[in-house]
């Protein structure tokens, strides 16, 4: 396919004068785009698209948002001190550890960003400081807040560089009188040299330390810890799309792939036979568990497993499923994943990607062995960002 001469419409009409300029675009640097309209932007995520993937399909015009802001349910903030002892709080500069100070951003949630704000104003009255993670000294290094937009349920993650949390109850109390919407709050403990934001040790300071969230028809269950999308208005988009593709039928057993908290294959579930979930990470497919509960769906079942591996296992056993759905991490999937997919040889394969370039480089292996792709589908779940999210579409050649 010549991609050069491919449509570069969108099917997203947006004004073409940009309204929100961030007063922190360019010491943060993590709103690449902001320069551009929007439906610059779009333009822009199409071509890279097409330049990575159009050798393989015909690539569908991007789906755009209708308000392409404050569309971030996760939020999370780094806390430090300026020399003359000021503590602030905000995002890390892009590519360094520098803590550029904001009070509201215009990708994130206004209600995380003002429970963050809050935090930072009560720490001073409460004696409680900033954590220096050059001299490992000091409280709070982190603070995480996870919002369901249709639930209304707000989580509060306070991380401390240790395990003294002193008046932490009197805290707790004063938080929730400015902040009452506030349903649960952990205190959890980061005392490593580490870029990771939370630790392994927790405490349940209020509520019972997860939320609730629903997603087209199904309720989810997030905890600190689990994985999930964090612009839900895409979401929805982007997994409506990948069910659109699978075409998935009563008789048929899915195989959900990197499959987190069990989203996509519980949407799915009512439309087949049974779901078959594998997730490394053992958290997540404890939550996917009991979100399965949440929702009563009894022919979902979750594995904790490297889903190359749990292929390899399935394979020697004699199993296949007839569709597997894939949304790997921006690394893209393993060779054994790859391998094993394609020796099971399921009619259709549906690739969830928030990397095309890895996808690229998946969708070639794919394709030189037996598969061959039907449709290619650009979804922007960042604006502002150079990230696009893609829903590939594959059958048996």
């Amino acid at each position: 396919m010549d991609t050069k001469r491919q449509n570069m419409r969108t099917n997203h009409q947006v004004k073409t004068k940009q309204e929100k300029l961030c007063p922190h675009r360019k010491k943060c640097g993590g709103c690449q785009l902001q320069n551009l309209t929007y439906e610059q932007q779009l333009h822009f995520k199409m071509a890279k698209v097409i330049k990575l993937l159009g050798r393989f399909h015909r690539v569908e015009e991007i789906i755009g948002m209708d308000a392409p802001y404050h569309y971030r349910n996760k939020v999370q903030a780094a806390f430090g001190t300026t020399r003359g002892g000021k503590i602030i709080s905000g995002i890390f500069q892009s590519s360094s550890h520098r803590i550029v100070a904001v009070d509201e951003c215009l990708l994130e949630d206004k209600k995380a960003d003002a429970i963050i704000v809050s935090i930072r104003r009560l720490l001073p009255s409460f004696k409680l400081t900033a954590y220096n993670e050059d001299i490992r000294r000091g409280f709070l290094r982190h603070v995480l807040v996870k919002r369901g937009f249709k639930s209304g349920e707000v989580m509060v993650v306070l991380v401390g560089g240790t395990n003294v949390f002193p008046r932490k109850k009197d805290f707790v109390k004063a938080l929730l009188k400015l902040h009452p919407e506030i349903t649960t709050i952990i205190f959890n403990i980061n005392d490593k040299k580490t870029s990771l934001v939370l630790g392994e040790r927790q405490e349940v300071l209020y509520g019972n330390g997860k939320i609730t969230e629903e997603l087209l028809g199904c309720r989810f269950r997030i905890s600190p810890k689990s994985f999930y999308q964090i612009n839900p208005t895409q979401t929805e988009v982007l997994y409506s799309k990948a069910l659109e593709f699978a075409d998935l039928q009563p008789t048929d057993e899915l195989l959900d792939a990197y499959c987190g908290i069990g989203t996509i294959g519980l949407i799915a579930a009512d439309k087949v036979k049974n779901v078959i979930g594998v997730e490394l990470n053992k958290e997540a497919v404890k939550d996917a568990r009991e979100n399965a509960k949440l929702t009563g769906i009894k022919n979902a079942t979750f594995t904790c497993a490297d889903a190359g591996e749990f292929m390899l296992r399935r394979k020697a056993e004699g199993l296949t499923s007839d569709v597997v759905i894939m949304d790997p991490p921006r690394a893209g999937a393993s060779k054994p994943f790859l391998r094993c997919l394609v020796e099971a040889a399921p009619k259709k394969v549906v690739y969830v990607s928030c990397n095309p370039e890895t996808q690229q480089r998946d969708l070639l292996y794919l394709t030189k062995n037996g598969y061959k792709v039907k449709r290619i589908q650009p979804v922007d779940m960042f604006p502002h960002t150079e990230h696009v999210e893609t829903v590939v579409l594959m059958s048996r050649a």
